[in-house]
């Protein structure tokens, strides 16, 4: 029985100093892995640290990595469209959000090791040189730094720099807004060296990826047509410098206009029109729809015009709208044509003596000229005598007649006698005349023709009643003559000017220099 106690303590000794040295072990080789990574990262960052500084020891950064080799470094380009827009017409600008990336060589920081690139903090940045690229045609341009500068900084071993950033340039766009809105725009972005010469420092576009955009990106008022881009070099005073240049060529949607400008205004001119078939009696109706028509369009053109610069000439919206005002004031002028020379019948018509001594006495016997009596007669005293002086509503010239009127016993004879009325309603018959003649009248505003046409108006009024109705509110041939000339008129106008402004469209081409804005 001890025996077999003493057993029993011997082995669970081994099994617990064989567990402590398994532990042991386990834990050495645990320690050893983490100190062989830690200090592996050691090693590369004391490495890059030590590359560093090797690098730039003796660093100037004032300085071109070509200098004193007599040859130009050579700057590549490409730039990444994110977004394009707004683009304004009365600030003559642009804007687009890119990346916009630049890489030359600096053989000055290249280096030797397992490491093929380096990603440095954008705080490098002050102790290399970079290019002072600037945007000739710029107006506000800013690097986005939100959450932190949106900058990039990395250098191969054989000092391949890439130098990337994101950038908003909001840039001069010289606009031609004489075709507004069927225009063409073309919006350039140019850039180069703000200091170095073309002898010392030269911008090339990179090869095969110059100017891109994301897709999908579409702009709201234009179509983007093109991007073409270029280099070339740039006279200024201090000498020639080398700069690039990418043109954004743009043309305009014209369905904006179309709905909001365009066919407002046909419809109010075809509006307008309305007054030709409204009888010359109704002044006040015709006056009102012309005025009201006028007033509409000029609404209409100052909202069309707010985006727009003041330019010194007249674009295709306003040669529109200046067409649209013409014919719906010639609307007007044309019914105050009507009014003066063929609406005789409105206003009252003064006669000659001589026509009113000529006319017989059986025509006022009529049942709506008035009231005639020869022979005296004999009322009684409570019998009330009302003799009207009136003017019939059609052609009625009024007589007051010698009348004897008797009360009671003795009679008193009452001679009353007037003059006619010199006054008639009339309304017009046409009398046909030679067009070209009535329009030399019209110019020159004859009175002796106006009152010529009153009194054959007058003369062909003096009939029965029943033959005058048919010409009451009778329809002048000038308005007959407007019901067809001016919707034709108008409808040749229209095929004229969108076959003009839609079929000449200007080409796009480039400009030496850019523009004469360029300057330093």
């Amino acid at each position: 029985m001890l025996t077999f106690l003493l057993f029993i303590l011997l082995s669970s000794w081994r099994n617990r100093n064989h567990a402590l040295h398994v532990s042991s072990t386990s834990s050495k080789t645990s320690s050893k892995a983490t100190l062989t990574r830690g200090t592996v990262n050691d090693i590369v960052s004391k490495n890059i640290t030590m590359v560093l500084e090797n690098l730039l020891m003796n660093y100037e950064n004032n300085q071109l990595p070509t200098h004193g080799k007599g040859t130009p470094t050579v700057v590549k380009t490409n730039i990444l469209i994110r977004s394009m827009g707004p683009v304004s017409e009365l600030d003559m600008d642009y804007s687009m959000d890119c990346y916009f990336r630049q890489s030359w060589r600096d053989s000055r920081l290249s280096f030797l090791g397992p490491i093929k690139s380096l990603s440095l903090s954008i705080k490098m940045l002050e102790r290399i040189w970079r290019p002072d690229t600037y945007f000739y045609n710029g107006k506000h341009s800013y690097v986005h730094t939100i959450t932190v500068p949106n900058k990039l900084l990395r250098i191969s071993q054989d000092g391949d720099i890439l130098y990337s950033m994101r950038l908003t340039i909001k840039a001069k766009c010289p606009m031609e807004l004489r075709n507004f809105p069927m225009d063409r725009q073309s919006c350039p972005l140019i850039l180069g060296s703000y200091a170095y010469t073309s002898g010392q420092l030269i911008y090339e576009w990179q090869e095969g990826s110059s100017v891109n955009f994301v897709p999908g990106m579409a702009l709201s008022q234009f179509d983007l047509m093109g991007s073409p881009y270029r280099n070339l070099t740039f006279v200024r005073r201090e000498g020639e410098f080398s700069v690039l240049q990418v043109s954004f060529n743009l043309q305009r949607n014209t369905g904006y206009f179309l709905i909001q400008v365009y066919v407002p205004c046909v419809l109010i001119v075809v509006l307008s029109w309305v007054s030709f078939w409204i009888h010359r009696e109704a002044t006040s109706d015709r006056v009102g729809l012309g005025i009201t028509t006028v007033l509409t369009l000029s609404t209409i053109s100052l909202d069309s015009r707010t985006d727009l610069p003041k330019v010194r000439y007249a674009t295709a919206l306003d040669w529109f709208l200046l067409m649209s005002f013409g014919y719906c004031i010639a609307t007007l002028l044309e019914f105050a044509g009507v009014h003066y020379f063929t609406k005789v019948g409105s206003g009252e018509i003064p006669l000659d003596e001589e026509e009113l001594e000529n006319e017989s006495e059986t025509d006022y016997q009529d049942g709506f000229c008035g009231i005639v009596s020869r022979s005296p007669r004999t009322v009684h005293p409570e019998t009330i005598i009302d003799v009207p002086r009136r003017r019939s509503s059609l052609l009625c010239d009024v007589y007051d007649v010698n009348e004897s009127v008797s009360y009671g016993r003795g009679s008193t004879t009452v001679s009353v006698t007037s003059k006619p009325s010199t006054m008639e309603r009339q309304t017009q018959t046409e009398v046909w005349i030679p067009k070209w003649r009535q329009f030399l009248y019209c110019l020159a505003g004859d009175e002796e023709f106006r009152r010529r046409r009153q009194r054959e108006a007058a003369g062909n009024c003096k009939k029965k009643g029943e033959k005058i109705a048919r010409h009451i509110n009778s329809v002048s041939y000038i308005d007959k003559v407007a019901r067809v000339v001016f919707p034709a008129s108008f409808g040749l106008l229209n095929v004229c000017y969108w076959v003009i402004y839609v079929t000449y469209q200007e080409e796009f081409k480039w400009q030496d220099p850019p523009f004469g804005s360029i300057s330093h």
